[in-house]
C-alpha cells in the first residue's frame, strides 16, 4: 500500500479548512498545509488536527502549489483547496487506489455548492480535476490564478475515479464578486506580462458568448436563479478582466 501525503494551500480558511481535514483525515499518512500566514485561525485549526504545518508569501497559485508538493514527505499526493472536501465514495475509491496505485494519476469529479444550492450545469460539473498523482510524474501549470495539474507525458496513464470532491464556493453573493474582483486583477496581469491584447470588441462580445455559454449550452436554466446569476457574473468577470487589461495598457502608454 502506498503512502498518501495530503497537500492543501490555505489563507483566512478557517470557515473551510476543518471540513477539509476530516474527510481525509483516514485516508492521508500525513496532512500538508501551506500557509499564506493568515490572519484567522487557519494555523490554531490545523494544528488541532496535527498536520504538518508551514509557510511562505504567496506569489501565486500555481508557484504556491508547486512549492506545497516539496514539503510532502510522500510521492504519492492528493491535492485539495481548503474550500473542498471529499464525499464518502471518493474516500472509498482513493483507499482502494492506495492498494493499487496503477496509474500515473487520477481524476476525479467536483460538484460545487453556489450559496446554498448544488450546480450540476453551468459548465460546472462534473469540472473533472487531476488531484491524485505521483508526484514525480507532473506538475502545476496554467496560467494564474487557473492552476491545473499536468503530468509529463499526458493524461494516456491517467483514471479516473468515482465519487466527487465536494467544493464549497461561495456562501454569499458578495462572496463572488470579492473572488471576481481578485481574479481578475490576477488574471490581467498575467494576460499582460504574456503580451495578451484586449481589443475593444472583446469587450462587447466575449462577456455575452460566456452567458450564452454558460446560461443556454450547458444549460445553466436548470439550475435556476443560481444558474442565472452564475452565468451573468461569469460575463461581467470576462468583461472586467479585459476591462483591466486595457487598463495597463493604458498606463503603459501614458508612460
Amino acid at each position: 500500500m502506498i503512502k498518501l501525503s495530503v497537500v492543501i494551500i490555505t489563507f483566512n480558511e478557517e470557515k473551510n479548512i476543518e471540513r477539509c481535514l476530516l474527510s481525509v483525515k483516514e485516508l492521508a499518512d500525513e496532512i500538508v498545509v501551506l500557509d499564506s500566514f493568515s490572519k484567522d485561525n487557519t494555523q490554531q485549526i490545523c494544528e488541532k488536527h496535527g498536520v504538518k504545518f508551514f509557510q511562505h508569501a504567496f506569489d501565486g497559485h500555481i508557484q504556491q502549489k508547486n512549492r506545497a508538493i516539496t514539503y510532502a514527505s510522500n510521492d504519492h499526493v492528493l491535492s485539495l483547496d481548503a474550500d473542498e472536501a471529499l464525499d464518502k465514495t471518493l474516500q472509498i475509491s482513493i483507499s482502494d487506489i492506495k492498494k493499487n496505485f496503477v496509474k500515473e494519476g487520477y481524476y476525479m469529479n467536483r460538484l460545487t455548492n453556489y450559496c446554498g444550492h448544488w450546480v450540476n450545469h453551468c459548465g460546472w460539473y462534473p469540472d473533472s480535476k487531476l488531484r491524485l498523482w505521483d508526484r514525480r510524474k507532473g506538475h502545476w501549470t496554467g496560467i494564474n490564478p487557473h492552476d491545473k495539474y499536468e503530468l509529463f507525458i499526458g493524461d494516456k496513464n491517467a483514471g479516473h475515479l468515482k465519487g466527487d470532491i465536494l467544493h464549497y464556493s461561495y456562501y454569499t453573493l458578495e462572496d463572488h464578486y470579492k473572488q471576481v474582483e481578485y481574479f481578475t486583477n490576477i488574471s490581467a496581469k498575467e494576460y499582460f506580462q504574456k503580451e495578451k491584447k484586449a481589443p475593444l470588441f472583446k469587450l462587447i462580445v466575449n462577456p455575452v458568448a460566456k452567458f450564452i455559454d454558460h446560461y443556454l449550452l450547458k444549460l445553466g436554466f436548470l439550475d435556476g436563479h443560481a444558474g442565472f446569476l452564475i452565468s451573468k457574473i461569469s460575463a461581467y468577470a470576462t468583461w472586467l478582466k479585459y476591462k483591466k487589461l486595457r487598463n495597463l495598457y493604458h498606463q503603459k502608454a501614458a508612460k
